[in-house]
């Protein structure tokens, strides 16, 4: 089956990363990808907006059927092989809901990692204020101490959305990748630090691991500060 899917992906890319998790964890190694580069703006190319009219990435193929959100994406892989691989869905409701929390939540992480750690790529020059600044650190802290609070609850040891490793997992995994990656300081989400390192090493995710961070280990210092 792996050999009917194709992954067009970039590098580092929370979105494209967390589709490489899910085909890992539901054993689907051998599915055929293709790396492009955002820099050179390959995931542009006719190629790419052929099958995804936003020329955005992950774009991805299995047989006919054409899957571009990776949120979408994950969960039409655990769908199609619920019995294959790890199990990323539980069955029980109440289960299911805090695992789907957990996923849907991972948008808010992204967004105020994002409005910091790459305040000054995404606002242009003259319209960057050290007051918006500010507020987006703010924000970042008072979302980061929610997640810490989430794993404290849960206890030591657990996952996001529990015992098990699950979709949730899958899906933030690579959002609280950044947080070392770009020197977050470790009171800030000392929760989240100690879940990185206990997931970090999972074999789906050493597999997954963009290939540009392993040549470049250690990322700028832009949440150094936070």
């Amino acid at each position: 089956m792996a050999q009917n899917m194709m992954l067009y992906w970039g590098s580092g890319s929370p979105p494209c990363w967390r589709v490489m998790i899910a085909l890992e964890e539901k054993k689907l190694q051998g599915y055929k990808h293709k790396l492009l580069s955002f820099d050179k703006k390959e995931h542009q190319s006719a190629e790419v907006k052929a099958l995804n009219p936003r020329a955005q990435l992950p774009t991805f193929k299995h047989g006919d059927l054409i899957v571009n959100e990776s949120f979408a994406a994950c969960l039409y892989l655990e769908s199609a092989l619920k019995s294959q691989g790890t199990r990323l869905i539980p069955d029980d409701p109440a289960e299911q809901a805090l695992v789907y929390q957990r996923m849907f939540e991972t948008n808010n992480l992204q967004q105020k990692m994002y409005d910091v750690a790459f305040y000054k790529w995404h606002v242009p020059e003259g319209e960057q204020q050290e007051s918006a600044l500010k507020r987006n650190k703010e924000n970042l802290v008072t979302e980061l101490k929610l997640w810490d609070g989430y794993l404290e609850k849960m206890g030591k040891g657990s996952y996001l959305a529990g015992k098990n490793f699950t979709m949730a997992d899958v899906v933030c995994f690579p959002i609280i990748a950044f947080f070392p990656r770009l020197h977050c300081p470790k009171e800030q989400c000392s929760r989240l630090m100690e879940y990185y390192e206990m997931v970090k090493d999972r074999p789906s995710i050493k597999a997954s691991w963009p290939p540009h961070w392993l040549e470049n280990p250690v990322g700028p210092d832009t949440l150094k500060n936070l």
